[in-house]
């Protein structure tokens, strides 16, 4: 009885994480990336880039607006929805990608780091407000390290 209550318990938490990363999608496919994305792309935005990944089925190319850290000659990035989100699997299927800093794009290997903490790597970043938004909106955090090529 307990193990059949404890599974349902589990099946209700991982539906309301799916429910919450399609809301936050939403939010931030529609209202939050577009004028961020403009930002970056016009060199305004420090702390976020766009990353360029290739899509896993179709081969095309991808962009998303990330928070970035830089450090120790590497990037950072937490991801809010971990492995849920389209451009973590698309650099599991193929980890180079690109990077927008400024106005340049710079080529980069993906390395999705699943045993690093990616709340302390939260508190590493130079902008508080970015790490509290990523903690409020993520479901399951994920840290990737970016290493240039």
């Amino acid at each position: 009885m307990t193990i059949h209550y404890r599974a349902e318990q589990q099946e209700t938490v991982m539906a309301e994480a799916a429910l919450r990363r399609r809301r936050v999608r939403l939010l931030q496919k529609y209202l939050l990336n577009p004028p961020v994305a403009l930002a970056v792309r016009a060199g305004l935005a420090p702390g976020y880039t766009l990353l360029e990944t290739t899509g896993r089925r179709t081969g095309r190319i991808r962009r998303t607006v990330v928070g970035l850290h830089l450090a120790n000659g590497s990037g950072w990035i937490v991801a809010e929805h971990g492995h849920h989100a389209g451009y973590v699997a698309n650099l599991r299927a193929d980890p180079q990608v690109r990077l927008r800093l400024g106005r340049t794009w710079f080529p980069a290997t993906a390395h999705v780091l699943g045993q690093d903490d990616p709340q302390s790597r939260l508190d590493d970043f130079d902008r508080p407000t970015h790490a509290a938004a990523v903690r409020r909106f993520g479901t399951e955090l994920l840290t990737i390290r970016l290493d240039p090529r």
